[in-house]
Order: C-alpha cells, then structure tokens, then sequence
C-alpha cells in the first residue's frame, strides 16, 4: 500500500454505510430514498466504499439493493453478512468485492459485540475459505480482545474489523482512554500477525479523531453518524466533513 504523503503512514480508507437510508425507505415502504442514490453520492464525495448489512430480517438493506450496488459495476461493495448458509450463498452468487462476517441476533438494534471466533474456529475458517475462493476480500468483525485476534490468525482472517463501541460509547475521558489502548494494542497485535485492520461502530466526527490516529489501521467503516449528519447537511458534506475529522487524526501520526 502506498503511504499518503502527507503524513508518511499508510493512507486511511473510508467506508460509508448506507443502512439507514434505506431505514428511512422502509419506515414509509416507497421506493425513495434510493440507496444506490446516496452510495454514489457517498463516493463522489471522498468514500472508498460503500457498505450495507443485508439482516436476516432484512429490516432495512434489501436483497433487491445488494443486486443493483454489486451489478452496477461503479461502487466497490462491501457486504455486512452473518456466518449462515444463506448469507454465504448470496455472497457467492453476487461476489462484492468485500464482505464482513459478524454477529446477528434477531432482536438487537445494532450489531453488538464482535463475532465470536474462538468458540467457532472451523466454521470460520471454512466461511473465509469459500469466500476466498469467490475472489471476495473477508473480514472478521471482531471486538479488540487478544483472544479473538490469535483465533482470527488461526482461522485463515486476512482483514479483521475492530469493534470500536466500547469506546464510543465509553462515558468518561478516563474509560474513553482504556477502550481506545486497548484498540490500539489489538491493532498492533492483528499487524503483528500480518493481517490487515479495519475499525468500526458508533464513530463520529467528535470521536473519530483519536482512532484515526491508531496507526496500523487503514480503513474506517461509519454509517449511522454520518447518514444522521446528513440529514442536515446532505450526504456528500456530511461524508466531507468525515473525511476531514479522519485525516486530522491521521496527521497526529506525524
């Protein structure tokens, strides 16, 4: 990979979830907004790739917007999916170029919590391994825990994604600081082991800063602050604005 210029470190992707535009779309059942719509403007803008979680439910992503994002040929996808039968078939049949295993129950809002990859080892391997051979870059989606990142290794993972939550949502300078050393420290440890790091879930342009500035990571995944900002000031500001909050976390790497 090359370095970004400016700062003499790996350069830091962004990818923009699009999940609640279609939120928005299924509140009322119509057919707008249009979720490939926003992706474009999303990469016109400064995204590198658009992410969407197709659910079980399929409470918001449909399988309809996976088909025209992965057809189109213009957007790079990367697909949120659950380690199932079903979701591995549809990864096979549309092949994004990207996909992220991570965890579903039914009844959360959001995803919660990293998979479990030491309780599962073989079938994530054996997921990782067919996605592979479909020519699609996997990721793990996993939570900044030592454990985790050594079965991750031993299961095949190139790319993992670093649940960033607890940080987010941590309530105190002090819990923010323990939560953002222990990314940090993961990050450096899925490095070690000569796999790629992602980060991602509940960051912000206020809090985006200090995980930017993580150096072995190179790609961010934003959805629901970013989409939320855009109600606002559109899409493509709100994605600017982003961008602009990431790379003055980056340049603290100087």
């Amino acid at each position: 990979m090359t370095n970004d210029n400016n700062t003499g470190h790996a350069p830091l992707r962004l990818g923009v979830n699009v999940d609640h535009v279609a939120t928005l779309r299924e509140a009322r059942g119509t057919r707008y907004p249009d979720v490939a719509e926003a992706a474009r403007a999303a990469m016109a803008a400064g995204a590198d790739s658009i992410t969407v979680h197709l659910r079980e439910d399929r409470r918001h992503i449909q399988d309809a917007d996976v088909e025209t994002l992965t057809g189109a040929g213009d957007v790079p996808v990367n697909l949120e999916m659950a380690l199932t039968p079903e979701m591995l078939d549809i990864a096979d049949r549309l092949k994004p170029r990207d996909a992220c295993l991570v965890p579903e129950r039914r009844e959360e809002l959001t995803t919660e919590g990293g998979l479990d990859i030491v309780g599962q080892i073989e079938a994530v391997r054996d997921a990782l391994t067919r996605l592979h051979g479909a020519g699609i870059h996997a990721a793990l989606f996993i939570d900044p825990d030592a454990r985790q990142i050594d079965a991750a290794a031993e299961a095949g993972a190139r790319v993992i994604e670093l649940h960033t939550g607890a940080y987010a949502d941590a309530v105190d300078d002090a819990e923010r600081e323990t939560q953002r050393k222990r990314i940090a420290d993961a990050a450096l440890q899925a490095r070690d082991l000569g796999i790629e790091v992602h980060a991602g879930h509940g960051l912000t342009t206020d809090n985006v800063g200090a995980i930017a500035a993580i150096e072995p990571i190179v790609e961010l995944n934003i959805g629901h602050a970013l989409i939320a900002d855009a109600v606002f000031v559109g899409i493509a500001e709100a994605v600017r604005e982003m961008r602009a909050a990431m790379d003055a976390g980056r340049r603290a790497l100087r």
